[in-house]
């Protein structure tokens, strides 16, 4: 019933994974850093988390990117599953209701303007 789509998208928990831990591991190496300079334990995490924000958005951007297209493929393919559902259980066929879907989307662009 389900179809596979691990091939044809990122995987969105991975995805996440992987950021989560390269925000994580940037946090860490901020405080490593801090400490070695002498600065205590705890405002060194404090200070890394801080810091961590602004230097994670320069320096993951492709990860952030790759981040984004995840989640908007999963938005899109759950929409098309909630439109397909919605059309079975209007008891339309699934074909028709995609092509009744796309048409919906078009008539407000042509007709407001």
């Amino acid at each position: 019933m389900t179809t596979p789509t691990s091939s044809t998208a990122p995987g969105v928990p991975l995805t996440i994974a992987l950021y989560v831990l390269a925000r994580l591991g940037l946090v860490a190496v901020v405080t490593a850093v801090m400490m070695l300079a002498g600065v205590p334990f705890l405002i060194s995490l404090l200070v890394a988390f801080i810091v961590a924000l602004p230097l994670s958005m320069v320096l993951f951007r492709g990860l952030r990117a790759r981040l984004d297209t995840a989640l908007a493929v999963a938005g899109q393919r759950r929409s098309a599953e909630r439109e397909a559902l919605r059309a079975r259980l209007r008891g339309e066929d699934v074909e028709g209701a995609a092509g009744s879907a796309e048409e919906a989307k078009r008539q407000p662009d042509s007709s407001g303007g």
